[in-house]
């Protein structure tokens, strides 16, 4: 296993939590230091981003990726969940599903930027306790809307029943709260009964790895940190200035123009770390030094 440790691109299954397969992690690679980004819920399936050794340190910006899921709906009840797991909350015996043009109206009306609230049985910390846990404790949770960007929301299959969704959006959303909104949006109660998350930034479902190929390649799979960043706008530093930045040192630029402020950091075309440009300064700061 490379020293400085790497990314993983697992396939989680359909009835395992994600620290399931983090601990089925771990006895495979024999490394106690893994952790996730974005967790998904236990009946999801999909891409999990793993990262590992040193590279746990870069979690944090993985998570800042946007996401691509496809989900089922059902409409007819819901739930406290938000899903068909859950306590059913409401429901209508018969009821007339809107037509295609009907739902594809309402799919433009969730595209851009909208509030969400998202559902309690989540895995949100309030006071450092995640909200699922505090609701099983029989403490009531009410967690704040938040705004969040869909980028894409295309109808894939229609039935009498139930329809197909593909969700390009950004992090901290919701599918289970989206489509709770999209069934009150078409006044009908709605649940999530299938998920798949097909993309995590440059973790693409086609790439991941089931445990069972972990299982026989080990730390081969492990994959370069800074190939997986690309949502971060990459910088060249001087190589006479790489010293400095290992150093925590400040390097002033006037002349860069940033694309995010949040940046992948190189010298003599290696990864070195996280940086952030202060534009009020022109300066490079360093964030995170990452060692060979």
């Amino acid at each position: 296993m490379p020293p400085g440790g790497g990314f993983l691109n697992l396939l989680k299954p359909p009835g395992m939590t994600s620290h399931d397969v983090i601990s089925l992690a771990r006895r495979i690679l024999r490394e106690k230091k893994i952790g996730h980004a974005g967790t998904l819920d236990p009946a999801a399936a999909g891409v999990l981003p793993v990262a590992v050794g040193q590279a746990t340190r870069l979690i944090e910006y993985l998570e800042q990726a946007d996401k691509s899921y496809r989900v089922e709906m059902k409409f007819g009840f819901s739930t406290d969940s938000g899903d068909d797991t859950g306590r059913i909350l409401s429901s209508v015996s018969s009821f007339t599903m809107p037509s295609k043009e009907e739902i594809r109206n309402v799919l433009n009306r969730f595209t851009g930027s909208i509030r969400q609230t998202p559902p309690a049985y989540s895995a949100i910390k309030i006071q450092g306790k995640r909200a699922c846990d505090l609701i099983r404790q029989g403490r009531e949770v009410k967690l704040p809307s938040r705004t969040v960007n869909i980028y894409r929301l295309a109808l894939l299959s229609w039935t009498p029943e139930r329809i197909l969704l593909d969700v390009d959006c950004s992090k901290g959303t919701y599918i289970r709260s989206l489509c709770q909104d999209i069934g009150q949006a078409l006044d009908l109660p709605a649940v999530m009964t299938f998920l798949v998350r097909r993309r995590v930034g440059d973790f693409r479902l086609e790439d991941a790895l089931s445990l069972e190929e972990l299982a026989q390649q080990k730390g081969k799979a492990l994959l370069a940190p800074a190939s997986l960043l690309s949502h971060l706008a990459r910088y060249d530093l001087a190589p006479s200035r790489e010293r400095a930045f290992c150093n925590g040192l400040r390097t002033h630029d006037a002349l860069y123009v940033p694309v995010t402020d949040l940046l992948r950091v190189y010298a003599a075309d290696r990864f070195i770390g996280i940086g952030r440009y202060d534009r009020s300064s022109r300066e490079i700061v360093p964030v995170k030094v990452i060692q060979r």
